[in-house]
This record gives C-alpha cells, sequence and structure tokens, in this order.
C-alpha cells in the first residue's frame, strides 16, 4: 500500500472516530445521558445512606422503648404531650419579645 493511501486511510480512519465521537456526545442515549445516570446514581446513594442512618436511629429506639420505662415515659410526654396527675404545665409563647 502507498504512503499517500495509508495516509487518507488513516484520515479517514480519525474522521470516521470524530464522528462517531460526536454522535455519541450528542445522542439522547450518549456521554450526556451516561453523566446524568452518573449523577442520579450519586444522590440515590446519599439518599440510602441517609435512609440507612435513619433506620438504625428508629431501631434503637423502638428497642429502648421496649426495655427502657424512663425512655417510655419520654417518649409519652414529649409525643403525645401527657403528664402526670398533680403536675402543672407551663406553656411559653416562644414568639414574643
Amino acid at each position: 500500500m502507498p504512503l499517500l493511501d495509508r495516509r487518507r486511510a488513516l484520515w479517514g480512519y480519525l474522521a470516521l472516530l470524530a464522528g462517531l465521537f460526536s454522535y455519541s456526545a450528542f445522542h439522547a442515549n450518549g456521554v450526556r445521558r451516561a453523566r446524568l445516570l452518573d449523577e442520579q446514581a450519586r444522590r440515590l446513594g446519599e439518599e440510602d445512606a441517609a435512609l440507612e442512618a435513619q433506620v438504625t436511629r428508629l431501631r434503637r429506639e423502638v428497642r429502648a422503648l421496649r426495655g427502657d420505662p424512663a425512655a417510655l415515659e419520654r417518649a409519652a410526654r414529649e409525643e403525645l404531650g401527657y403528664v402526670r396527675p398533680g403536675e402543672v404545665i407551663y406553656k411559653l409563647d416562644e414568639g414574643a419579645p
């Protein structure tokens, strides 16, 4: 194969590669979509980690409520507003100066 034909073949090959890369970069399922999917996977991984931490915290709270009467009383007072007989509740208006 003469040198001129090799150069033409090389330039043709490089032009084909450039065309394929351009097509991949601008095609709906190309590089842009891959980047969007990578970003979505990263975001979902962060959400998953946050949810795992929440599940761990809730499991710890369930164990405490099942076995610790003080924790059960605290939860009843804080979440349900329960008071013991004879206790007086004072509510302060936090919005007033």
